[in-house]
Order: structure tokens, then sequence, then C-alpha cells
């Protein structure tokens, strides 16, 4: 998807100079997090968000998603200030699945839809048709218990996309999942961004992850953070699994490591000297 001559109306989140601390100014334990930060995110585009452990994207997504008031700016999404959590705009996936054991994974679906005000008539066809789209459908009366840790997150996800919200947010999903587990989920998702349409703002610690995934990747600075740089990746959806042998895969995932080299070290330096982790 290209991100070139976008417009206004085209915008789906839109971030004006937002900035994040913990802590007092002066008290040993005020931390920044985030430097003061502008983009706008477009309507059906899936932007990856990347950095140093403790850069702020979590921090950043969370401002976004309204659980988080920011110390400085404001975000707005789909046209509406964000002053808190926004249910009918905005769904999250984290990277613990949060499913209820003692209930099946179409009554977890049942109850996000609950939570949200969905009325109970809707229920069941939303149901049935996200467990379909992850591919779940035989598995909606079993519990999580009794499901692998990738079909856990696919239940996660299939929850998120019963609310219906044209934006999700999805914060390292995939993080504790093994490598080719990863790689499949990847390429579900973005079968489901090519049907779907939604805005997805998705935070990652792998550059691979992040070159297959996303229209665009935010690549931030070491704490306190700052959007480095943005790069396009400018590849179609849905992906294919060849794509990550082809050149511009490598070229991509290189450039990223080359931006995220230098921020890691300071991280890293940081840490020796006791001032970090």
């Amino acid at each position: 998807m290209s991100m070139q001559n976008q417009t206004v109306d085209q915008v789906a989140v839109s971030i004006h100079g937002v900035a994040h601390h913990f802590g007092e100014s002066g008290d040993a334990k005020h931390v920044k997090a985030l430097q003061e930060t502008t983009m706008d995110i477009y309507r059906g585009e899936l932007l990856a968000l990347i950095g140093p452990s403790g850069c702020g994207k979590s921090t950043l997504l969370n401002v976004i998603g309204g659980l988080l008031n920011p110390a400085q700016g404001h975000v707005d999404v789909c046209g509406k200030r964000v002053d808190g959590p926004m249910p009918h705009e905005i769904a999250y996936v984290f990277q613990e699945n949060a499913l209820f054991p003692w209930n099946t994974i179409i009554e977890n679906i049942r109850l996000g839809m609950l939570f949200q005000g969905v009325a109970k008539s809707e229920h069941e066809d939303r149901a049935q048709q996200s467990l379909k789209a992850v591919g779940l459908m035989e598995f909606a009366n079993h519990y999580p218990g009794q499901l692998s840790g990738g079909m856990r997150q696919r239940a996660a996800l299939a929850r998120a996309l019963s609310l219906d919200t044209p934006v999700l947010l999805m914060d390292e999903p995939f993080g504790a999942l093994d490598e080719q587990t990863r790689m499949v989920l990847g390429e579900d998702l973005s079968v489901l961004l090519s049907r779907t349409r939604k805005t997805i703002i998705f935070v990652t610690h792998s550059l691979g992850e992040a070159v297959f995934l996303a229209d665009r990747v935010a690549v931030f600075s070491a704490r306190p953070g700052r959007i480095k740089q943005v790069i396009n990746v400018d590849e179609a959806h849905p992906r294919k699994p060849s794509f990550m042998t082809a050149e511009k895969f490598t070229r991509l995932r290189n450039e990223l490591y080359d931006l995220l080299h230098d921020e890691i070290r300071k991280t890293v330096d940081l840490g020796s000297r006791g001032g970090g982790f």
C-alpha cells in the first residue's frame, strides 16, 4: 500500500505532539519515555512500531488506545479526540491472549461483544464470522487450555475482529510464539488486512516480522523514544511466504538493522552503567 498522495480524510489516527514521562520531574524514579511525536496513520494500512526495549512503543500504543493520558499532546482516532478507551473505534490484541480459561472460545468472543455493548442478536453471527476468518470454527466449543499458543492468539484476534472496530492495536501479539507459528500467523494477518482494510498498529521487536507485515515501519530511537525514521515497504497485501526470500525483503530488513543497531547499543551501554534494565 503506497502512502503517497494520501489526503486528510484518509487519516485514521492522527498523533499530535505526544510526549510522556513516568514519575515527577526531579524525582530519582522520573523516566522520560517518549519524546514529542507527530504522525498520521492512514485507513487500511499496517504501521509497525519497532525499536529498543523501553523506547516508548507500547507507551504510544497505550496513548492511542486511550489507556494512558499523555503528559503532552493528543491523539485523534476516526476524527474523535481520544480521552479514554474507545471500544467502538479501537480493539486491542496483547501479547498475552487474556482469554477466560473457564469459557469456551466462542463464549470468550461473545463476552467481548457483551462488554462493547453489541446487541445480543448479532453475537452469534459475528462470533462465527470472526472464527472463520482465523480458521478456528471447528474449535469454537473448545476451552483455551485445549488449544496451542498459536491457536489461542488466533482466538484473541477473532475476539478483536468480532468487535468490528476500524482500528486494531496489536502489542507484540506473536512475541511469545515460536518462529514458525509467527510466520503462519503473519501470513494470516496479511490476508485479513487485505480483506478488511482495517487500520492496524503493530508493536514488534522482530525485524523480519515488521518488514513482512507492515506498509510502513516507524523506527524508534533509544529512550527517551522518538521516531528516528519511517520506512516504506510498498508491497501489496496479502503477502506470500516467497516475499521473505526476495531481495527487497533482505534490503529492507538490513536497512532496519542499520537504523536500530546504534540505538540498541545505547540501551545496552546505559544498562551496563546501571542506568537501565
